[in-house]
């Protein structure tokens, strides 16, 4: 995969603090980036370097094939859509009257509004006064501006917020579909595992404005590898057992973990022990979640 977005040790410091850090992105194209991390851990400000909202301390950045600088800044924006903190609406006009003025400031032909409001499934809402939008309307408005131009990127900054359950899976889907239907990349920050889990195809995890992880979100979940617990009649006699006869184990507050989750291997396991007269009272399969995984890689607990 090519990428469509690359970072090179990108920086930003406001006075003396570094809320960004020698940052490396690398977004395929064709991708649902999910972004991760706690809040105030440099997601925003990463987004908004990439929009040039933010000026960047120092490093570099490429997009679309082009490295970004003050000369082509404007052409790469103008194949970029973006959702960035609270959409700015104009609450007296309709739905439809609101993308027709980006309309006009984008220099895009009007004939697209129908199009976009299909995308986000909004075209018999058009004609409805914004302000008496729910937010999650509100939020599909706001993503249907910015696919107006046909981009290749979009980058959407936390666009589950403050939405209900209902909301959340709507704007779920609509961003699952964008790649897959209409070929944009999308990079989607989030504090969110959960929803992160369910739609992005890779994933950065950024914590206190260093980049900890970045992959796949299968190689991801292989962090995740079951292991087994066991409950003996005598724990430690039955983990002295294991160990000597070379099955991987592990002690663990009092309990005992078995490193391989194979058939082949927990059985084995099972016979040492049932022919060294010990009692195997329980066998368990534990599985790490991504907020386990996320507390792992960064040694805190997050919102969910």
């Amino acid at each position: 995969m090519e990428s469509i977005i690359m970072t090179d040790a990108l920086t930003k410091q406001y006075s003396h603090k570094t809320v960004v850090n020698q940052l490396d992105l690398d977004v395929p194209e064709g991708s649902i980036y999910g972004f991760l991390g706690p809040n105030g851990a440099g997601k925003s400000t990463t987004m908004k370097m990439l929009l040039g909202l933010v000026k960047p301390t120092s490093g570099r950045m490429i997009m679309l094939g082009q490295s970004v600088n003050t000369q082509n800044r404007l052409e790469i924006l103008a194949n970029t859509g973006s959702l960035i903190e609270s959409p700015a609406y104009y609450g007296h006009l309709s739905g439809k009257e609101n993308l027709q003025i980006i309309c006009t400031l984008k220099n895009v032909p009007e004939k697209e509004i129908e199009h976009v409001l299909k995308v986000v499934r909004m075209e018999n809402q058009k004609d409805k006064k914004v302000r008496q939008y729910s937010l999650g309307m509100k939020q599909r408005l706001a993503l249907a501006a910015a696919l107006l131009g046909h981009p290749k990127l979009l980058l959407l900054d936390e666009p589950t917020n403050g939405l209900d359950p209902a909301g959340i899976s709507e704007m779920r889907d609509l961003i699952c579909s964008l790649p897959r239907d209409y070929g944009i990349t999308v990079l989607v920050s989030s504090h969110l595992l959960s929803e992160i889990d369910q739609m992005a195809t890779h994933v950065g995890i950024i914590d206190s404005g260093q980049l900890i992880f970045q992959d796949s979100l299968s190689v991801l979940h292989e962090h995740s590898r079951s292991h087994i617990l066991l409950r003996c009649d005598d724990d430690r006699a039955a983990f002295d057992t294991l160990t000597h006869s070379g099955i991987l184990a592990e002690w663990k507050d009092g309990c005992i973990f078995l490193k391989s989750a194979k058939d082949p291997d927990v059985i084995r396991a099972v016979s040492l022990l049932t022919q060294a007269g010990i009692g195997v009272l329980r066998i368990t399969e534990h599985q790490m979640s991504l907020e386990d995984i996320f507390l792992h890689l960064t040694g805190r607990q997050v919102s969910l």
